[in-house]
């Protein structure tokens, strides 16, 4: 996991071929870009393209030079940049660095690249991690049996596909009921990806447990230091509060095959006032099957 910086991609490219490439390494260093360079033969970066998916940085850092000088000593022909780094310290900084070395640049800023660093964009630009909320429910929006019962409304596959979820952000989040209710462990039960585990949020008023770090309300995971990419699992008063603070900006829905027919609801209610207000509002970018389960993902519509 490259926290607290953003992992990012390098591929430099010659004659149609690759001839090198990197990405940021565990606890964010080396950088792509530093990464891809380890393993460049000798002369290859002359006449070539390098392609890296956030703005090279402009800033020496105790840990590791600037990745734009290592790039104008290597003096590719062309460097194609995803998108321009937000971080003030950069901030168009690699360009003006690569272009003065005489190196031609185009940025793209284009959704793809966007889509690859969502977390890290939007820490920079708001304040705040990027928040994904998962919900798993019947087919008539139940989260549990009448008695309360929840384990497991999904099948293995997809709840192994929900641990694979998990590994990729640094933290997870449930409710202080949930967490009374279900003592759920929020780790990651996939062989190999056990140490991607997140850190355990819990949203009470309540003390701490040990090892769990805890806020009081939504709008509290600005505080969340070095979390980019924060996992929402519940229950149903989170997942309200969540969605009613605009704080939500991926669905993962996973609806069983099945009726519960009378139980706890997947949502209280979330102030919505009025259907034309409810259009518009999220939209599909994911669906496949998951054994006899199904999931979807949809991210929210920004304007």
């Amino acid at each position: 996991m490259a926290r607290p910086n953003p992992g990012v991609a390098a591929i430099m490219v010659k004659d149609g071929r690759v001839v090198t490439r990197g990405w940021t390494q565990g606890g964010g260093r080396p950088h792509a870009e530093a990464h891809a360079f380890e393993s460049l033969p000798e002369g290859a970066a002359k006449d070539a393209t390098l392609y890296v998916t956030l703005e090279p940085c402009a800033h020496v850092a105790e840990r590791g030079p600037a990745c734009a000088d290592l790039i104008s000593a290597l003096r590719p022909a062309r460097v194609v940049i995803g998108q321009i780094d937000p971080d003030p310290r950069t901030a168009g900084k690699g360009v003006e660095t690569l272009e003065a070395a005489g190196i031609a640049v185009t940025v793209l800023n284009d959704d793809a690249s966007a889509r690859s660093l969502p977390g890290f964009l939007l820490r920079m630009r708001e304040g705040r991690p990027y928040v994904t909320l998962k919900l798993a429910q019947s087919l008539d929006g139940c989260i549990a049996l009448a008695d309360g019962t929840s384990q497991w409304i999904t099948g293995e596959a997809a709840r192994a596909h929900c641990h694979a979820m998990r590994a990729k952000n640094e933290a997870i989040l449930v409710g202080g009921g949930t967490w009374r209710a279900d003592k759920p462990r929020l780790n990651v039960r996939l062989p190999g990806l056990e140490e991607r585990s997140p850190d355990r949020v819990l949203l009470t008023r309540g003390v701490a447990p040990d090892g769990v770090r805890v806020i009081n309300a939504p709008e509290h995971i600005a505080q969340l230091d070095g979390v980019l990419h924060l996992y929402v699992e519940g229950g149903a008063a989170t997942a309200a509060s969540f969605l009613k603070a605009g704080l939500v900006d991926e669905l993962h829905l996973y609806p069983a095959p099945f009726v519960i027919g009378f139980g706890p609801s997947i949502l209280s209610a979330i102030g919505l006032q009025d259907l034309a207000s409810a259009h518009n509002r999220w939209h599909q970018s994911e669906q496949r099957a998951l054994g006899s389960d199904r999931f979807s993902a949809y991210l929210r519509t920004r304007t």
